[in-house]
């Protein structure tokens, strides 16, 4: 008998290959799942059911890399760094955020290879069930979370939900976790953030200053200001320092 999720890969595959041609077809033909009780065996309905989870996952995929991920952290403090630059359009939206996702699969390379040997590959396997592949998968997603979610964000929730307080971790519910950690991600962006704009907007006054004294109240004192924070950024290696930053910033916590 074919396993289920010999099935699910298969099913992943024809669908990647077949778009394609989907897409160039005049007459695309449409596919219809079903689920019947009495005409279908249950091991073909565990099967469906699977493959309608995952497509739901996949739907899903872009809203859980920017909740429970470092994505969030990373994009917003790039986009305090182009501000504080003064560059409103360079590096290009797409680009940091291509950069935003690869770190961010630097940075969850230990909790993704967690799940993978504790849930992924032993359900493959067929040495544990659905269910319990999704508890282990769980697992170090929380711990990843726990890490980085302080109580009085996570707390936040609790008051408006009205929600009895827990007594330890496990009592915690995802969705309140995940909720406390978009929080906690936001409150140390905007912190870094603020640090990363001191020494800009110090040079920005330092060069409004000379142009008062020498008269020239005219000339933008920001068009001025770019070349020379362009160059600082540079010397001082501003990518390097603040990628290692942002990275030391999840590991060392």
């Amino acid at each position: 008998m074919t396993r289920p999720s010999h099935l699910l890969a298969l099913a992943f595959f024809g669908a990647l290959l077949a778009l394609p041609t989907l897409a160039l077809a005049q007459d695309a033909p449409s596919l219809t799942l079903s689920l019947a009780a009495g005409q279908t065996s249950p091991e073909r309905v565990s099967t469906l059911l699977e493959i309608l989870f995952a497509l739901t996952v996949l739907s899903l995929a872009p809203s859980f890399v920017l909740t429970v991920t470092s994505f969030t952290r990373i994009i917003v403090v790039f986009s305090f760094l182009r501000q504080a630059m003064g560059v409103q359009q360079v590096p290009p939206t797409q680009i940091l955020a291509s950069l935003a996702i690869f770190l961010t699969a630097v940075i969850m390379y230990p909790t993704g290879k967690a799940i993978n040997d504790n849930a992924l590959q032993p359900y493959m396997n067929e040495e544990i069930g659905f269910t319990e592949a999704l508890k282990k998968a769980e697992a170090p997603l929380r711990e990843f979370l726990f890490k980085h979610t302080r109580e009085k964000d996570l707390s936040v929730f609790y008051t408006i939900t009205k929600m009895e307080r827990p007594k330890d971790k496990g009592e915690v519910p995802t969705i309140m976790l995940a909720a406390g950690f978009m929080i906690s991600e936001l409150k140390t962006a905007f912190t870094i953030g603020f640090l990363i704009y001191i020494p800009f907007l110090i040079l920005d006054m330092v060069i409004s200053s000379i142009l008062l004294a020498m008269g020239m109240m005219m000339l933008p004192p920001a068009t001025i200001a770019m070349p020379f924070k362009l160059l600082l950024f540079v010397l001082v290696d501003g990518w390097g320092l603040i990628v290692a930053s942002l990275v030391n910033s999840f590991t060392t916590t």
